[in-house]
């Protein structure tokens, strides 16, 4: 009896630990497995390459421009994402009556899929008969100058991804104890000094949440590349994962999207211990 009491707790964990297992662990072994494999079209290992796929990966110049593109990409995207949605909800942290209104405006764009999202804003700055490529005034479209292509797949991630983390941070600013900042504010403290000395360090928790999936997200962009460039102008607007797909799913090298696989994992977890490092350097937990 003393034995399956202490066993009860892990039987609750099967269930979980099974679907990890079949959905998480195994595709990643695999994916492994095939990055040092030779694969044919049906997805059957036929032969060890060792490092050669990856070899072969490093020397594409397809592939040099999807990284740059990929790491332009993330370092654009999270720290524009982090400040806009940390001042918005900075603006929003005091409750007030017109809360009502711009609050839910702020998280509007939640309701939308990538997707959806994606086609709208290829409709809008299409040089056509796109109302906004009219109302800029641009010379050429948007999304069709090699120039300006990638900064346009970061506004349709941008316009997708602040209202959750504007959510995240509201919540975080509003769970701060009004004790602390009414006791500062009788010291005489004023609002620089309270932002960058109470709320920001004790937000820090929420600010490395947002950043380490904010870069992953940014990393795993495929969704706006597939449905408005494809890739082109001139590979501006390749990414690593919509190289991934290009090769995995309508080229059958199911090694080299292997390849890209682990790249893309490799930078990411790479990011993540990095957040780690300056988010232990920015606050002390008891």
């Amino acid at each position: 009896m003393v034995f399956l009491r202490r066993l009860k707790p892990y039987l609750f964990l099967l269930p979980a630990l099974f679907f990890a297992c079949a959905f998480v662990y195994y595709p990643f072994g695999r994916t492994f497995l095939y990055s040092f494999s030779r694969v044919n079209f049906r997805g059957d290992i036929t032969g060890f390459t060792g490092l050669r796929n990856f070899s072969r990966l490093f020397s594409d110049p397809v592939f040099a421009r999807a990284l740059a593109n990929t790491l332009t990409l993330t370092l654009i995207f999270v720290p524009f994402n982090l400040v806009f949605s940390f001042f918005l909800a900075l603006i929003a942290c005091k409750k007030r009556k017109s809360g009502m209104i711009y609050e839910p405006l702020f998280m509007l764009p939640m309701g939308v899929s990538m997707a959806a999202a994606s086609q709208i804003f290829k409709m809008l700055l299409d040089p056509s008969v796109g109302l906004l490529h009219h109302f800029l005034k641009l010379e050429t479209g948007l999304f069709l100058a090699p120039r300006t292509a990638l900064y346009g797949i970061v506004t349709v991630c941008f316009w997708i991804g602040f209202p959750f983390d504007f959510l995240l941070f509201l919540s975080a600013l509003r769970n701060i104890p009004s004790q602390i900042m009414e006791a500062a504010a009788l010291d005489g403290a004023g609002f620089f000094w309270r932002l960058f000395r109470i709320r920001i360090p004790l937000v820090v928790p929420t600010v490395f949440y947002v950043v380490c999936t904010n870069a992953v997200l940014a990393m795993m962009t495929s969704t706006p590349v597939m449905i408005i460039t494809g890739g082109q102008p001139e590979y501006a607007t390749e990414t690593l994962i919509f190289m991934m797909y290009t090769s995995g799913y309508q080229s059958s090298n199911y090694s080299i999207a292997a390849c890209i696989s682990m790249v893309t994992f490799a930078l990411s977890f790479a990011l993540i211990l990095l957040a780690m490092v300056f988010e232990r350097k920015g606050v002390h937990y008891q």
